[in-house]
């Protein structure tokens, strides 16, 4: 962009840009590339020093891999052709593919927030790490200047942007200026074990799902080379019982004494239906959006289409004419629908399957393990289908709404 459009002063010492992204996860760092790819003059704000640990089973399912950008190669840790499922440890089904694509691919996310950040960077982006957002100001609509939103750093100069895109997080500043609101928050508890080479090639091609003992709660194990991903997530009400699932499922698999390279918990916060995506010149995506499954909670896909759409609609704003409201807020004021329409119906979905999964998870268990509905449980991992397509076959919708009844 010319300097000319670069804001009304930046004598104060202030840093302007035409859209800053708060944050540096699969959201930011999509929203950054498609922001900068699209001309825009992008600047991202991570408050830690990337890459950086975040808890996260890593398990990409095929929307994650369709809509990544990337080549996954080199961050491929693993793969899994073989899926194991159980209900609380106890009635075992496991069924693999002989041929063919694998279900998912294992990554470590430090490592792939680390390649989208360097490919919004390839794309012009400026990242600035260490940098803690303090809140938001948005300056009036008036005058040819149009608006700003101005980020406040609790260190150096304040930052100005025509747009700014909140990918935060679940407890970040941007969905707390946007007003987001979550009806779902679920907890996550998960360590990364150290194991030989005799479980490592136990666990090779393999992964597990155990629907767990609180009600709408889930584990797995997944293999990541010598390192094991284990994890459970449910409701964090249930905070206590969870603590008590992950304990038994990690020494149900012999890895309680073993090395950690990490152990940790996170908040994941789903969307309240008709919860806002924009105040003003501020959008929000992923995490800060409240963007997942609430079945799944898989966030992901949710992450890397919502920060795309986010980019995009800036961009737009920041390039619109005139005619289209001052410096584009109409491109703006048409997000929300876009992340309703594309990503609405696959969390409506998500929610009616998480409540018959609560309600009868043995019944689940012994859908999901029959060869039938097995191949349709992997063809949405896969990515070949979503709940939400299925949901619009009567037969489906009659057994999810009989089993939640």
């Amino acid at each position: 962009m010319p300097d000319a459009d670069r804001g009304p002063d930046a004598a104060d010492g202030s840093d302007v840009f035409d859209v800053v992204v708060v944050g540096a996860g699969p959201a930011g760092g999509s929203a950054a590339r498609a922001a900068a790819a699209a001309g825009a003059r992008v600047c991202v704000l991570e408050r830690a020093a990337v890459p950086r640990y975040k808890t996260c089973g890593g398990g990409l399912v095929g929307l994650s891999a369709d809509h990544v950008g990337l080549d996954l190669t080199g961050l491929v840790r693993a793969t899994a052709s073989s899926l194991t499922l159980t209900l609380d440890g106890r009635y075992e089904v496991s069924r693999g593919r002989r041929h063919g694509q694998p279900w998912l691919s294992m990554v470590m996310r430090a490592e792939l927030d680390a390649a989208l950040l360097a490919a919004a960077q390839t794309a012009g982006a400026t990242v600035r790490t260490g940098v803690q957002v303090m809140g938001l100001t948005e300056a009036a609509e008036d005058g040819e200047d149009g608006g700003w939103v101005t980020v406040r750093l609790r260190q150096g100069a304040d930052v100005r942007a025509r747009v700014v895109i909140g990918a935060d997080g679940t407890s970040g500043r941007c969905g707390t200026h946007v007003g987001v609101r979550c009806d779902q928050v679920d907890v996550g508890l998960e360590g990364e074990f150290v194991v030989d080479a005799a479980m490592a090639d136990r666990w090779t091609g393999r992964m597990l799902i155990d629907w767990g003992p609180v009600p709408g709660s889930y584990g797995w194990v997944f293999p990541k080379g010598r390192v094991l991903t284990v994890g459970v997530i449910g409701d964090r009400e249930q905070g206590a019982a969870l603590r008590g699932y992950y304990r038994s499922l990690v020494d149900r698999y012999g890895l309680t004494d073993l090395p950690r390279e990490h152990d940790s918990g996170h908040l994941t916060r789903v969307r309240a239906a008709g919860s806002p995506l924009r105040r003003g010149r501020v959008l929000v995506s992923g995490d800060a959006a409240g963007l997942l499954d609430p079945w799944t909670r898989e966030g992901i896909s949710f992450a890397l289409r919502s920060g795309r759409l986010a980019g995009e609609a800036a961009a737009a704003a920041v390039a619109a004419p005139r005619a289209s409201g001052p410096h584009g807020v109409a491109a703006l004021a048409a997000y929300p629908a876009r992340v309703e329409r594309i990503l609405g119906p696959e969390m409506d979905a998500g929610r009616e399957v998480l409540a018959a999964f609560a309600r009868r998870p043995a019944v689940m268990h012994a859908l999901l393990s029959s060869p039938g509905t097995f191949g349709l449980f992997t063809r949405l991992i896969e990515g070949r289908t979503t709940v939400a397509r299925q949901l619009r076959r009567p037969g489906v919708r009659a057994v999810v709404a009989a089993l939640a009844g």
